[in-house]
């Protein structure tokens, strides 16, 4: 039997003239017509906004995360910069910014209103998103600095900064499909958000454009990158989609939701 759990002082029931000044201004909520399925489509626009709000600030958080790990852990190990300013100022415009956005615009899970309702108590944070966010943050950023040791031990500096500079973009872009659902994506479907899927693809186009065309290239610190370059760099920028299977996995072992059947009814 699906849950609908509504905390209401009041609940006016408007009719076309009906409904006093006096018990709306009492009530908590106000149908403005004579259909009790206004109440549940409230219900579940109010969860599928709060999911995308959730997931932006998620996905926003880890891969910033990611990028002060990053810079913070070359420090620590006496490397030189991985990456300079220019770069990351791009990277928090296009990479960033755009799957963030599109995540706010994603469709709502078919299951949203079988789910069991979230604790009006517990912050947003709660359930393990925070260590989740830690752990895909760390895991962006040792993934760029090894990116970026790669790169300078065997090509040179600029070449590693490149490379670094590329895996973060891509890194982050791979990360924002990780971040829609909790369910596997290879289950729900990697391309279902086309807003995502085109925030994506502009972001790996721009990211093309800096390293290829020469002017802007310089203007970056970038160098261009040979097949055996591309391909430790693209290796590494699809990592996370398994490792966050995997932590997917063990989350829903540890943090599962409850999910009743949907129950058949009809409302006239």
């Amino acid at each position: 039997m699906m849950h609908l759990h509504l905390k209401l002082q009041t609940l006016v029931y408007q009719w076309v003239n009906g409904g006093t000044d006096v018990a709306k201004n009492a009530s908590d909520m106000i149908l403005a017509d004579d259909n009790f399925v206004t109440i549940i489509e409230a219900v579940k626009t109010g969860r599928h906004i709060y999911q995308n709000i959730k997931k932006a600030i998620h996905f926003l958080i880890s891969t910033n995360i990611g990028e002060i790990v990053a810079i913070f852990l070359g420090l620590l190990l006496g490397l030189d910069t991985p990456l300079l300013a220019i770069q990351l100022l791009w990277l928090n415009l296009i990479t960033d910014s755009l799957p963030a956005i599109a995540l706010g615009l994603e469709p709502a899970d078919k299951n949203i209103m079988n789910k069991k309702p979230n604790n009006s108590k517990k912050e947003l944070f709660a359930d393990g998103l925070w260590s989740k966010i830690f752990v895909e943050g760390s895991m962006i950023g040792i993934l760029t600095l090894f990116a970026f040791s790669l790169g300078y031990n065997f090509y040179g500096l600029e070449t590693a900064r490149t490379m670094a500079f590329i895996s973060l973009g891509m890194l982050e872009l791979v990360h924002s499909f990780n971040i829609r659902t909790e369910e596997s994506i290879f289950k729900v479907g990697i391309f279902k958000n086309i807003y995502l899927t085109c925030a994506v693809i502009l972001g790996v186009i721009m990211e093309l454009i800096v390293v290829t065309i020469p002017k802007i290239a310089k203007i970056f610190n970038v160098v261009p990158l040979n097949k055996e370059q591309w391909l430790y760099t693209i290796i590494i920028s699809v990592l996370p989609i398994f490792i966050i299977e995997g932590q997917k996995i063990l989350n829903k072992m540890k943090f599962e939701k409850v999910v009743y059947k949907k129950a058949k009814f009809t409302i006239k």
